[in-house]
């Protein structure tokens, strides 16, 4: 591929760190929905958690910019439309995703485009490794604070995966009761080594009132649990998307008083979670199972994880590493 070329407003970034998530697997094997819908077509450059150093700028964006340590949003809006102007350019109808949506290549890859607009800087305190977890955390962060939860209220999470793992993190630094439930098997093992107040399955979760549930799974099915489980008047989040439809009742949420609020991007919590990082108050690193290269991605992708690998959800690719 051509090195990418920054246009007006934009920098380049050397990217150090990268995530694979789990929209990056779908992108890889023609899951992902974007790919029938027409927001994505192949060819694709894939990677939207990333950290990395300025290295050019172009016109219309500072010079201060180089040599800083960044990471940035992944939703990119058309800066014009209502929405945008409005502080929702994550839903912006004319946006792009890097590395996801409208072709905006990703940063899976040596270096990165990106408006200047998207950057956030990374202080010391956030490692390369903790950088490349900002974009999750962002939206983590942004589903614990939808929860509207007390500082000794009781938590459920459905799925204990990245994001749902990043969710008990920023709840338990709030002074949260924090459970999670899940299927039997290493994921939950590992959940259950990070010390929460409970780690469940389906067979023994405890009967007690749950003051919100955050669903962080991929299971059609348990959207409507989350609602059937939660206290009257209270918040269920959804942040977790299944490959099918799923369907709730909507007399449970009218007859129980709840609030439904959906998640979609980090874009508000960036902020708030490099602060997080960089104070110690949630440090996300023991989420890291292994890293691997660039030109190990394509093997990873395709389901074969490094033999190095060790129990957590998340795997990194060091751009370095050769």
């Amino acid at each position: 591929m051509e090195p990418p070329v920054p246009v007006s407003g934009e920098v380049l970034v050397d990217v150090r760190r990268a995530g694979i998530c789990g929209t990056d697997f779908e992108l890889f094997t023609g899951e992902m929905p974007y790919l029938h819908d027409g927001n994505a077509a192949y060819p694709l450059r894939i990677g939207h958690e990333w950290m990395g150093t300025v290295s050019a700028v172009a016109d219309g964006a500072d010079q201060p910019w180089i040599g800083r340590r960044v990471t940035g949003d992944t939703m990119i809006g058309c800066g014009n439309c209502e929405r945008c102007r409005h502080g929702f350019h994550h839903v912006c109808a004319f946006r792009v995703e890097l590395g996801v949506r409208g072709g905006r290549p990703g940063a899976l890859a040596e270096q990165v485009a990106v408006p200047v607009s998207s950057l956030h800087a990374l202080p010391d305190a956030v490692d390369d490794a903790a950088g490349a977890l900002v974009e999750p955390g962002g939206n983590a962060w942004r589903s614990v604070d939808a929860a509207q939860l007390r500082r000794g209220e009781r938590l459920l999470i459905l799925g204990p995966g990245t994001i749902g793992l990043l969710c008990a993190m920023f709840a338990r630094a709030a002074g949260v009761e924090v459970h999670l439930l899940g299927r039997p098997g290493m994921s939950l093992d590992f959940a259950r080594s990070l010390g929460w107040d409970g780690v469940w399955t389906a067979d023994d979760l405890p009967d007690v009132p749950w003051h919100a549930v955050i669903d962080a799974s991929n299971a059609p099915e348990l959207p409507a649990r989350a609602h059937e489980l939660v206290e009257p008047g209270r918040h269920v989040v959804h942040v977790g998307l299944a490959g099918s439809p799923s369907f709730v009742d909507s007399r449970t949420i009218a007859l129980k008083d709840v609030t439904a609020v959906g998640i979609l991007g980090a874009s508000a919590g960036l902020d708030s979670t490099i602060a997080a990082f960089a104070d110690g108050s949630v440090d996300p690193r023991p989420l890291v199972s292994t890293t691997t290269s660039l030109e190990g991605l394509p093997e990873v992708l395709a389901g074969t994880h490094p033999k190095d690998r060790g129990p957590g959800p998340k795997i990194q690719v060091d751009v370095a590493a050769r």
